[in-house]
C-alpha cells in the first residue's frame, strides 16, 4: 500500500478555489455601496449601506478560469490590490538575473569567503538577517520583494551546514514579523489608520512592543531550529531532499563541493549583485517603484553582469551563452511565477460570487455590543478570517477599515486598537496562508512542501497569536 502523499500547492489552491466557488450558492450575495474616502484614497464600503443583491454563483468553468483571471484581473478591490502578473513576470526576470550570477561563479566564491570569516560563528547570521528583513517588514511591508533573495540566502545556510527550510524561515519569518508588527508600513498602518480616521502614529507603543516580542520569539524558534539541524540533520524537517536540494542549491557541488575563488571580477560581480538590491528597495521607498521598474532593474543589471564578466577569462559568457542562461534561469521559476496567479484565484471567485461584503457584514453583527476585552480579541479573530480570505494588506484594510473602525467607539475602546489588531491578523495569518502568494512562491523557490511548512511554522504561529492577543487585551483594558 503506498504512502499517503500531501497535496502540492497548486492542489490545494484548486481546491480551496472549487471550495470557494461551492460557498456562493450557500452564501447570499451582498455588497455596500462604495465611495470615494478621502482619507483612503480609494473606493471603500460606506457603513450601514449593506443590501443583499442578485447572486451570482460560480460554476466549474469560473473555477477553471480563475487561475487565468487572478494573472491579470486586480478584482473589486481596484486600486488598493494589485494584478498578480506584475509579481509573476518579475519573479521570471529575477530568475534569468540569477542564474546569471550564478553561471560566473561569482555567488559560490562569495559565500565560501563568507563561511571562512563566519567560522564557528554561522549561526549569527539567523538575528542579522532577521532583524534585517523586519525593518523591511515593519517599515514597508516587505511581501513580494523577498523573492528576489532566497536563491542568495538559501546557498548561504546549506554550505553552513543548515538546511534550505532555515534559509525560507528567516526571510519569511523575518519580513513576515515584520509585517505584523508594522510601525509606519504605509501599505497596512498608514492606510487602515486613514481608514480609521486617525493618525498612523496612533498606537505606535504597543505595535512597537509587539513588533519586539514577536520577533524575538522568532529568532529564538529559527535559532532553536537551525542548532538541532546543524548537531543532527535527520532532525530537518527536510532532512529526505538534503541531497537534492545541496546538488540544486549548489551548483560547484556537481565539481566536488570545491568551491571558486574570489577573483577581482567575481568580487566586482558580488558588488553589483549587492547594488541591484539596495537601488531595489530605495526604489520601492523613495520613488515608488512597483514590479514594473523593479523587473526592469533586474533585467539591466543582468546585461551589466554579462558585460562586466568579460574582463575575466573563467566568467565570460558569449552572447548566445548569456541568453540561454538568463532563459534557464527563468524557466526554473515558471513553476513560482503561475502559483502567484493560481493563488489570486480564491479572491476572484469571492469577488465574483458577491460574498466578500456579505462576510464583511457577518463580522460587523459579531462585535456589536461586546465588552472591551471581547471586542479587541473578537476583532482580532475577525481579521485572522478576513486575512485568509483577502492577503492584500492593503486590500483588506481598504475593504474592512471603514465598517469596523467604528465599532471601536461603542466597544469603548480605541480605534488604533482595531488598526492593530488587523495588521497583527494578517501579518500572522501571511505566515502560512496559501492563498497569499508570496507564501506559496517562497515555498517554491525553496523547495520545501506546503505541509512541510505547516509543521515547522505552526506552533511558532501559535505562540505568537498569544503574544498578540495578550498585548491587545493589556491595551483594550487600559485604554
Amino acid at each position: 500500500m503506498s504512502k499517503f502523499r500531501f497535496p502540492t500547492a497548486f492542489t490545494i489552491l484548486f481546491v480551496l478555489i472549487a471550495v470557494v466557488a461551492a460557498l456562493t450558492w450557500v452564501i447570499p450575495a451582498g455588497e455596500y455601496l462604495r465611495e470615494m474616502n478621502e482619507g483612503l484614497g480609494a473606493m471603500a464600503p460606506v457603513p450601514g449601506t449593506y443590501e443583499q443583491v442578485e447572486p451570482n454563483p460560480q460554476g466549474i468553468i469560473s473555477v477553471i478560469l480563475a487561475p487565468i483571471a487572478g494573472m491579470y484581473d486586480p478584482g473589486l478591490l481596484g486600486s488598493a490590490s494589485s494584478a498578480a502578473i506584475d509579481v509573476a513576470f518579475f519573479v521570471l526576470i529575477i530568475g534569468g538575473f540569477l542564474m546569471v550570477v550564478t553561471k560566473t561563479g561569482a555567488i559560490d566564491a562569495g559565500i565560501g569567503a563568507l563561511l571562512n570569516k563566519l567560522e564557528g560563528k554561522e549561526h549569527l547570521m539567523i538575528p542579522i538577517l532577521m532583524l534585517a528583513f523586519a525593518f523591511g517588514g515593519t517599515s514597508y511591508g516587505m511581501a513580494e520583494e523577498t523573492l528576489a533573495f532566497y536563491a542568495l540566502i538559501i546557498p548561504v545556510f546549506i554550505r553552513a551546514g543548515y538546511d534550505s527550510l532555515t534559509g525560507v524561515a528567516v526571510i519569511m519569518l523575518g519580513a513576515g514579523i515584520g509585517t505584523l508588527g508594522s510601525t509606519f508600513n504605509a501599505f497596512a498602518t498608514v492606510v487602515a489608520s486613514q481608514g480609521a480616521g486617525i493618525p498612523f502614529t496612533s498606537g505606535i507603543v504597543l505595535r512597537v512592543v509587539i513588533l519586539a516580542a514577536s520577533l524575538a520569539a522568532g529568532i529564538f524558534y529559527v535559532m532553536r531550529y537551525a542548532a538541532r539541524v546543524k548537531a543532527d540533520p535527520s532532525k530537518s524537517v527536510v532532512a529526505d531532499m538534503a541531497a537534492v536540494n545541496r546538488s540544486h542549491f549548489l551548483k560547484a557541488s556537481a565539481e566536488g563541493d570545491a568551491l571558486p575563488s574570489l577573483s577581482g571580477v567575481r568580487a566586482a560581480i558580488l558588488a553589483l549583485f549587492g547594488l541591484t538590491f539596495v537601488v531595489m528597495i530605495y526604489g520601492v521607498v523613495a520613488l515608488d517603484w512597483w514590479m514594473g521598474e523593479m523587473a526592469g532593474l533586474f533585467l539591466a543589471m543582468s546585461i551589466v553582469v554579462w558585460f562586466v564578466s568579460k574582463f575575466d577569462k573563467g566568467t565570460s559568457m558569449d552572447e548566445k551563452t548569456f541568453v540561454d542562461t538568463f532563459v534557464e534561469g527563468a524557466r526554473d521559476l515558471l513553476g513560482v511565477a503561475l502559483i502567484i496567479g493560481v493563488a489570486r484565484g480564491v479572491v476572484v471567485i469571492m469577488d465574483a460570487g458577491r460574498i466578500t461584503d456579505t462576510i464583511l457584514h457577518s463580522a460587523e453583527g459579531v462585535v456589536s455590543g461586546l465588552s472591551e476585552f471581547l471586542f479587541i480579541n473578537v476583532m482580532f479573530g475577525i481579521q485572522l478570517l478576513m486575512s485568509f480570505l483577502v492577503p492584500s494588506s492593503s486590500g483588506l484594510a481598504t475593504l474592512t477599515m471603514p465598517i469596523m473602525a467604528p465599532m471601536a467607539d461603542f466597544a469603548g475602546v480605541g480605534r488604533d486598537l482595531v488598526v492593530t489588531a488587523y495588521q497583527s491578523a494578517n501579518g500572522l495569518v501571511n505566515l502560512f496562508n496559501p492563498t497569499f502568494a508570496v507564501v506559496m512562491g517562497g515555498l517554491a523557490i525553496g523547495r520545501v512542501s506546503y505541509d512541510r511548512w505547516l509543521r515547522f511554522v505552526l506552533p511558532l504561529v501559535i505562540v505568537l497569536a498569544v503574544i498578540i492577543m495578550a498585548l491587545l487585551s493589556v491595551g483594550a483594558v487600559i485604554s
